[in-house]
């Protein structure tokens, strides 16, 4: 069960911070308290301790590899009104759905590239994206991609199960905060209002037979230590209750720059590497996702320290890939470099990009 933010946490936190961080770091597993004790800033003089035994741990359980994959978004219409969000339905942008003649030229140009892993993207406007529309999406992309990832508005479990049977294997779902509160306050009108709901959405699909299911919450929004700790132990339970599923954690951050983000619930690099870190020794088998949002410079850095898959060449706005104009996008990248360029830097440190190491029969 999550906790809720308030003194109960607060006093639990109290607690785990008076732990011996380097004692927890001899452990085979951990405990929820012991990972929050990692998360907690009293671990932070222990970032080196905890970084070796995460890369001994990552290498252990995935090799020296990275799996590459790139996002291709095909509606920006959306019914939700999310404050921090460019797709927010209150936004005059000019909106547009792809048709499935632009799915196939922007699927071309992008496995021209050599991705074979894609996950595909809408605003949340089911009207607008109904399933048939992305069954008949899917079917295309299927055709040039081994895997096919979705990150859609949540569905039922029949529908979920309608996609895999046309070729979709991944859903990536972010609970965007786990404070209810601030959940409240940050997402004012539409379906994503019922938390509760996108908070089941994970194990629906988990159901429905995806291979793997990504989730995290959106730093920025509420306190990042209280959405860590609830992200780590929400991937616990999944594992736990589907061990055939592939469990996987987004770290993404709002850019200060672009969004407003009060600085109590601002990221900094250190605890942003605290935290990836904790997630690994926590959880020694989950996947851990660095996008496009974090810089060049941090995501090379972050490689050798728990990451397993990383995005390349990503395009936010709709389309995009095959050189057509296309609308605004959701968010501004900071990673601006090519498939070709992530390879090469890949490579240089000693790591082997993975272009394909699924293929549905």
């Amino acid at each position: 069960m999550l906790p809720e933010p308030g003194a109960g946490f607060a006093a639990a936190l109290a607690r785990a911070a008076e732990l011996d961080i380097a004692a927890l770091l001899q452990k085979e597993r951990l405990w929820p308290d012991e990972f929050l004790a990692l998360l907690s800033p009293a671990a932070l003089p222990h970032l080196e301790a905890m970084a070796t035994k995460a890369h001994a741990l990552t290498v252990r359980n995935f090799g020296k590899t990275l799996q590459l994959y790139s996002p291709l978004y095909l509606s920006s219409f959306c019914s939700n009104e999310c404050v921090y969000c460019g797709f927010r339905a209150s936004h005059k942008e000019r909106r547009k759905t792809l048709s499935l003649a632009e799915v196939e030229s922007n699927a071309q140009a992008l496995a021209a590239t050599g991705i074979r892993h894609i996950l595909l993207l809408t605003g949340e406007a089911p009207k607008r994206t109904p399933l048939s529309y992305l069954i008949d999406c899917v079917r295309i992309i299927r055709r040039h991609f081994s895997s096919v990832g979705i990150e859609i508005h949540p569905l039922q479990e029949a529908e979920y199960v309608a996609l895999k049977k046309a070729g979709v294997d991944s859903l990536t779902i972010y609970q965007e905060t786990y404070n209810r509160e601030v959940y409240r306050q940050v997402h004012l009108k539409g379906p994503k209002t019922d938390y509760d709901y996108r908070l089941n959405t994970p194990a629906r699909a988990a159901r429905a037979g995806f291979r793997s299911v990504n989730i995290g919450a959106l730093y920025g929004l509420a306190d990042p230590l209280f959405d860590a700790y609830c992200a780590g132990v929400h991937a616990m339970a999944l594992q736990d209750e589907f061990p055939a599923t592939e469990i996987s954690l987004s770290l993404p951050r709002l850019n200060p720059a672009q969004v407003s983000v009060p600085p109590e619930n601002r990221l900094s690099d250190a605890r942003f590497v605290q935290f990836m870190l904790a997630y690994r020794l926590f959880l020694p088998r989950l996947g851990l996702t660095l996008s496009t949002r974090e810089s060049a410079a941090l995501r090379d850095n972050l490689m050798p320290l728990g990451i397993t898959r990383i995005s390349a060449g990503s395009i936010t706005r709709i389309g995009g890939y095959d050189g057509r104009e296309s609308a605004s996008g959701q968010f501004e990248i900071s990673d601006e470099r090519s498939v070709a360029q992530m390879d090469a830097a890949i490579r240089a440190r000693g790591y082997e990009p993975v272009y394909k190491d699924w293929q549905p029969l």
